[in-house]
């Protein structure tokens, strides 16, 4: 019978052969533990690459005790804030070669903790825990056997990693570029103010508008996150102070709402009123007419960087604590800035 016999793949045994090392001791080696000494540890690993050794993820966990899987727990799987934080998360989590268990609790405290004995029974290695609003959530404890983060929604404990947008810098930011175009009679339409998001967001703009020495037109005007809302609120500004020059609504949905006012009253946007939104809602933003300038929550990065720290939290590495804010970001469009 003639052909030759495929080529030999090296194994964990060839490696610790070469190197002059137990299994044990090339295992730790490659896997990074501190217990190998650093001459030992290069001398494995300059054995596995001479040797073209690639390590069985699967075994290679095993050995580290792990199963690699790591589960996603959201309240809100249909939550348009939610899904690109779980993108995001995702495609982190795939790059790595993990398994990923998502388990939408619905808002329901109870099927929460169904699924996180779920998750935990699966031996998962690490938990993402989603939420759709900015507001702090109970904690799920301090006592489970791994590591857990919280994302969007910070827990209510400071001894847990939470990662959320910066609302405020949002804020700020969204305010400082109507100042940079020229408004100077600025108005605030936001939602519900139970919701931290319409409150956060108002303290950003106010620091803007403070440091350029500006008054806001009136009070903020809060209600409901709708069109309906935007509508309504951009009429009664108006009415009430026809020299106002822009309007910085906390969300895509207020600013549409904003948007179909000023025109029905005879204002161009964003010729005689500038308007900006808030959460960059593709949907909302660019179909609208003109395009709306809003402040993007940089949502997907925020899923990754989750993903990032579950990743060290695993790898027993010390991961930061608190509630930790990141940036934000403007996308610019027509409802601010004319063309030319």
């Amino acid at each position: 019978m003639s052909g030759k016999r495929g080529a030999h793949v090296a194994t964990l045994s060839d490696v610790a052969q070469a190197a002059g090392v137990s299994i044990a001791t090339a295992s730790k080696a490659l896997n990074g533990r501190d217990d190998v000494a650093r001459a030992t540890r290069l001398r494995v690993q300059r054995a596995a690459e001479e040797l073209r050794f690639v390590p069985n993820p699967l075994a290679r966990g095993l050995l580290a005790g792990r199963t690699g899987t790591v589960g996603l727990l959201t309240n809100d799987l249909e939550g348009r804030f939610v899904l690109p934080i779980l993108a995001g998360a995702e495609d982190a989590l795939g790059a790595g070669s993990v398994n990923v268990f998502l388990c939408d609790a619905q808002g329901d405290a109870v099927r929460e903790q169904h699924h996180l004995r779920a998750l935990i029974s699966r031996r998962v290695d690490g938990i993402i825990v989603v939420g759709s609003r900015t507001d702090a959530r109970r904690s799920l404890g301090q006592d489970l056997p791994v590591p857990i983060i919280y994302v969007y929604s910070p827990s209510d404990d400071d001894r847990d990693l939470s990662l959320t947008p910066d609302n405020r810098a949002g804020g700020q930011l969204a305010m400082e570029h109507l100042i940079s175009c020229g408004r100077r009679r600025i108005a605030y339409i936001a939602g519900d103010p139970t919701y931290n998001a319409a409150t956060d967001r108002w303290r950003g703009a106010q620091d803007a508008l403070r440091a350029a020495e500006l008054e806001p037109v009136g009070d903020p005007m809060f209600s409901e996150w709708s069109e309906h809302w935007g509508r309504d609120a951009a009429a009664t500004l108006l009415e009430r102070s026809p020299d106002i020059d822009a309007m910085f609504c906390a969300s895509d949905q207020l600013a549409r709402g904003a948007i179909d006012t000023a025109r029905e009253l005879g204002r161009r946007v964003p010729e005689d009123l500038a308007i900006i939104g808030y959460d960059n809602w593709l949907l909302l933003a660019a179909n609208s007419r003109p395009g709306l300038t809003s402040i993007d929550a940089n949502l997907g990065a925020l899923g990754k960087q989750a993903a990032e720290r579950i990743f060290q939290a695993i790898d027993g590495e010390e991961i930061p604590r608190g509630e930790h804010h990141l940036p934000v970001r403007l996308v610019i469009r027509g409802s601010t800035i004319a063309r030319r």
